[in-house]
Formats: C-alpha cells, structure tokens, sequence
C-alpha cells in the first residue's frame, strides 16, 4: 500500500481543484463551463459580504472572472444549470439525467415530511402552477399565492404555493430559469433542459457509479463516505457496495495519506496515484483569497486534515461568541492555508474595508506576504466594485490558538 506524503497530497488536491496553476487565461463562454466542469459545481449561496459565494469561487480561479459570463451560461447558452447538490449548485448541464433518481428520492422524503412541515393544501395548487408556468410562462415565488396568507420569513411558514413551487423544483418538473437579485425564477423543465438530456435514462447502478468515479476524479482520493458526499446523490450503503465491487475488480486500490500533522489515514484513489500526484506539478507562489464555500473547503475536516486548517464559518454564531467574525475568508499561498481574512464590500462608500487578518501559526507576515495580501486584497476590492481598501487600525492580528471540539 503506498503513502503519499502531505506535500503531494495537497499539490494533486489543488491541482484538481483548479487552484494550483496561473490564474489567467479566459473566463467566459466554453473555458468558464470547462473550469465548472472540472471541479463539479459551484455553490450558490446568497450572502454577498464582497460577493456570492459562485462568483467568488470562480474569481478565485480565474481573475478576469465576472458574474456576466456564469449568467450567460446558465440564462442564455443553458450549459449550466442550478440544482442540488449537498446545497444549492451550478452544475455542468450533462449531469441531468443522473439528477433524475434524485428528483425520485427527494418525492419519497418530502412525502414522508412535509405534510408534518408545511401547511395544508400545497398538493392541490400542483397543477394550477404548472398550467400557469405553461401558459404565461416562467415565474418566481412572489408571482404566486394571490389571497393565501404571506409568510412571516421563516421556511417553516411557506404559504401553499410557494412550497408547492419548491415541491415541483425538487422532484424535476420545474427548473430555475435564471435569478431576479437572488430569486429563483422557475419554468418548465422541458423549456430549460435539452431533450436528449431529459429523456436520457440511466439505471440507478449507471448513476452510483458515475457519482464515485465523478468525485474520485475531482478529488483525487478520498474514503467512501467522503467520494458519496461529493455530490451527496447516493446513500452510504450505495457507496459501500460501490467501494467493495471497485476494489475487487481494481478500479479503485487502498492508499494511505500523510495529514498535515503528520498522521496518516487509509483512503481510496485509482491505481498510479503517486505518478498523479508529481505530474500535478508544486502550486505557484501566488496568494487566492478564498469563498468560505469552495469547493476544496467544503468538506472541513478533510481540509483541516490536509492542511491543518481549522475553519468554521461563523454566520450563525451570536457575535459576542464568534472568533473570528460573520464570514471570514480564507488566504492561500503555495499550497498552504496561511490565514483569515475578514474584509467587507461597502459599495456605497466605494470602500472594501479590512477589519482583521489573522496568519495561522509559524506564518510570519513579512514584507513581500504583506505584499502579495495587500495587491490581492485590492484586486478583490475591484471585482466587488470598490475603488477603494480601507485598512482598519490594528488589522494585523496574532495568530489566534484554535482547539477543534
């Protein structure tokens, strides 16, 4: 059984990541669906501090990025298109027919629940919204609903249509079209998917598979459970069987991987791994500033394993309790985690403002990683819109000791 040391570990990891490599290059039409497509998805989340978690994911793999060129792919060219993965996503439009059994599964799950979730009559309005979307077109939540009782804000207190409309988006039969601000405009998915695509069958063995094999190629290694959650299509009892059907026939072998601290932990990856591994080349010495949802972050204690970066985002830890702050970014250099950030668009003053960086431990923040922070920060202040950095007093922290519970 071979052992990939740390050093190796994170270089193929970033290398698939897509964050290994020189940051330029094009950023729209065909190579933006390719850069997507390479690492899986990009979640979609509504919070826009500097910006939205999709685009700061793209940014930061690509600095001509802008938010223009994902909405033409998923608006107007339709290679992409959001649905769910472990949370909202933009997925390369291919994986549709895959989605297909989760539509299925989430029917049966919602049917168990949300009868005891929502209020009554939300199955009745099915068909009225369909006839609707059909006849006049594509619409959003508060399009519907005339004469029920608006909810007060919170998900348990949906009227009976709006669930109906979220109903109808999970099991398949409506698709998001596209987003007003951050509202979902639904339509009918036969308008938004092409028909190849959604009436391509797969069998649910065809769809377990692609989803390891799918993760396994985008992680690079990974233990069964964590290759399952990639895309969290499958069951973990799916991707048991998977993993001892895989390791019979060879497709996949047991590694062993070095964590940063040094202990080392079985996982699974293809045969030549190490090859892999050197192939991926070592990461530049540029800095990323990264979305708290990216992609190589999501999993928290796979990057706390790998680079002995403890993070939790902490927007909805009560302020007078958070360590760090609301959201917090953080910083990669060369192949390390080297710290947090937490900076903050203020688009009316035309400010990005930086209330605190904290550097992980044994990182010095010298004169030339002063540097390369402080461009990094100004580049990231322009694609908010910001013409401006406002560096707060004593923005230059100790590092601060963090215990995982």
């Amino acid at each position: 059984m071979i052992t990939l040391d740390n050093t190796l570990a994170r270089r193929l990891f970033l290398h698939l990541h897509a964050l290994s490599g020189p940051r330029s290059g094009a950023a729209k039409g065909a190579d933006l669906a390719g850069l997507v497509g390479r690492i899986g998805f990009v979640q979609v989340d509504s919070i826009a501090t500097v910006a939205r978690a999709h685009h700061m994911i793209l940014w930061s793999r690509r600095r001509a990025y802008r938010p223009e060129a994902l909405k033409s792919l998923v608006e107007t060219d339709k290679s992409l298109w959001e649905h769910w993965t472990h949370d909202a996503s933009i997925l390369p439009i291919e994986v549709f027919p895959h989605w297909r059994h989760r539509f299925a599964r989430s029917e049966a799950r919602m049917r168990e629940n949300w009868q005891k979730w929502f209020r009554p009559g939300f199955e009745e309005q099915f068909s009225a919204i369909l006839a609707r979307v059909r006849d006049q077109g594509a619409l959003k939540t508060s399009d519907v609903g005339e004469g029920e009782e608006r909810s007060k804000g919170g998900w348990w207190d949906w009227h009976p249509s709006k669930t109906a409309l979220e109903w109808l988006w999970r099991t398949g039969a409506l698709s998001i079209v596209r987003r007003e601000g951050f509202h979902k405009v639904y339509d009918l998915t036969e308008r938004v998917v092409p028909e190849t695509l959604r009436l391509a069958e797969t069998t649910v063995a065809q769809t377990i598979d692609w989803a390891m094999q799918s993760a396994l190629d985008r992680l690079g290694f990974g233990t069964g459970s964590e290759l399952a959650g990639f895309y969290d299509l499958i069951s973990v009892e799916e991707s048991k069987a998977w993993v001892k059907s895989a390791l019979q026939s060879g497709l996949v072998e047991e590694v062993q991987l070095q964590g940063a601290d040094g202990a080392v932990r079985k996982s699974l990856a293809r045969p030549g791994l190490y090859e892999r591994a050197l192939a991926a080349g070592e990461p530049g010495a540029g800095l990323r500033i990264l979305c708290p949802f990216d992609p190589a972050l999501r999993d928290r204690k796979r990057a706390e394993f790998l680079f002995g970066f403890y993070y939790r985002i902490e927007v909805f830890v009560p302020e007078p309790k958070r360590i760090f702050g609301y959201y917090v970014f953080p910083v990669l250099e060369a192949g390390r985690l080297i710290g947090r950030i937490d900076a903050k668009a203020y688009r009316a003053e035309n400010t990005l403002r930086v209330r605190a960086f904290w550097p992980e431990a044994r990182v010095p923040l010298g004169p030339r990683r002063l540097a390369k922070l402080e461009a990094e920060v100004a580049r990231m202040a322009r694609f908010a819109g910001c013409e401006t950095v406002d560096y707060l007093p004593g923005w230059q922290r100790e590092t601060l000791p963090i215990t995982a519970p």
